[in-house]
C-alpha cells in the first residue's frame, strides 16, 4: 500500500490559514491533493491536521482525514518527521500495513504528478530510504556575502578569486514532497543524508511559500505558468 500524507495544521501565523487560503481559485491544499489523486500513485491520500476545516475541505477535494493530529504534534516547532511518523504508526496500529509513504507539503502548488511518479520510481531503483524534491541554487553559495553593520563580507573568502562557474553546483530542498519507506519514516531517519536520492526540479517550479511577499510571488508565477499551457481560466 502506498499512501501520501499532507500535513496541514490549522495555526500558521505569518499566512493564515495559510493551507486553505484561496490561490488562484482553489484552497491552496486543493492543488497538493489534485496533484497526488491524477499521479495515481495512491492507494490513499491522507490529510494529517488538528483544524475541523482543513478536514472538511480536504474531503471535499478528495482527501481523507481518518484521524485527529494531537496537539503535541501541531505548534510551530513540530517538525516535519514526528508527523509523518505519527500518521504512518496510525496506519499500522489499524492493522494495515504500507509499503511507501510520501510527505506532500499542502503548500505545493507548483507539484506535478509526473513529479510524484518520478519521485517514486526514483525510490524503488535507487535503493535509497528517501527520494525527495530538489533545485539548484541560481548563484553559488560559496560566494555568499553577509552584512554586518551595513559593511560586507564573504562568507568564504578564499573563493573571491574563483570563477563562478568552477565551483561545485549546490541544491536545496525544493520543499514539495518526500517520498520514504514506510519503516524509515517510522525508525525517524534523516532525511538530508546519504542514504536519501534526488528527484531534480526546474527551479522555476520551485517557490517557498512562507510569507506574503512569497504568497504574491507564487500566483503570479502560477497564473503565468497557466497562461502558457492554455489552462488558466
Amino acid at each position: 500500500m502506498k499512501i501520501a500524507i499532507i500535513p496541514a495544521r490549522g495555526g500558521s501565523k505569518r499566512i493564515p490559514r495559510k493551507n486553505i487560503k484561496e490561490f488562484c481559485g482553489k484552497p491552496m491544499i486543493a492543488w497538493s491533493i489534485e496533484a497526488a489523486k491524477s499521479s495515481g500513485c495512491f492507494d490513499q491520500i491522507v490529510v494529517s491536521t488538528d483544524d475541523k476545516e482543513i478536514t472538511d475541505i480536504a474531503k471535499e477535494f478528495g482527501a481523507t482525514s481518518p484521524f485527529t493530529r494531537p496537539q503535541n504534534l501541531s505548534d510551530d516547532h513540530t517538525g516535519t518527521i514526528p508527523v509523518i511518523q505519527h500518521a504512518t504508526k496510525w496506519f499500522f496500529d489499524q492493522g494495515i500495513f504500507v509499503d511507501e509513504v510520501c510527505c506532500l507539503y499542502a503548500t505545493a502548488p507548483f507539484v506535478m504528478p509526473a513529479d510524484l511518479q518520478k519521485g517514486l520510481s526514483t525510490l524503488k531503483h535507487s535503493g535509497a530510504d528517501y527520494a525527495f524534491s530538489v533545485t539548484s541554487y541560481p548563484f553559488p553559495v560559496q560566494r555568499a556575502l553577509k552584512l554586518i553593520n551595513e559593511r560586507v563580507e564573504m562568507f568564504q573568502p578564499e573563493n573571491f578569486k574563483i570563477r563562478s562557474q568552477d565551483l561545485e553546483e549546490s541544491w536545496h530542498d525544493a520543499g514539495q514532497f518526500y517520498w520514504g519507506k514506510s519503516r524509515s519514516w517510522l525508525e525517524g531517519k534523516t532525511l538530508f543524508a546519504p542514504h536519501s536520492a534526488a528527484v531534480v526540479l526546474p527551479r522555476h517550479r520551485v517557490q517557498d511559500i512562507d510569507t506574503l511577499e512569497d504568497w504574491y510571488r507564487a500566483e503570479w508565477l502560477f497564473k503565468a505558468m497557466q497562461a502558457e499551457q492554455g489552462t488558466g481560466s
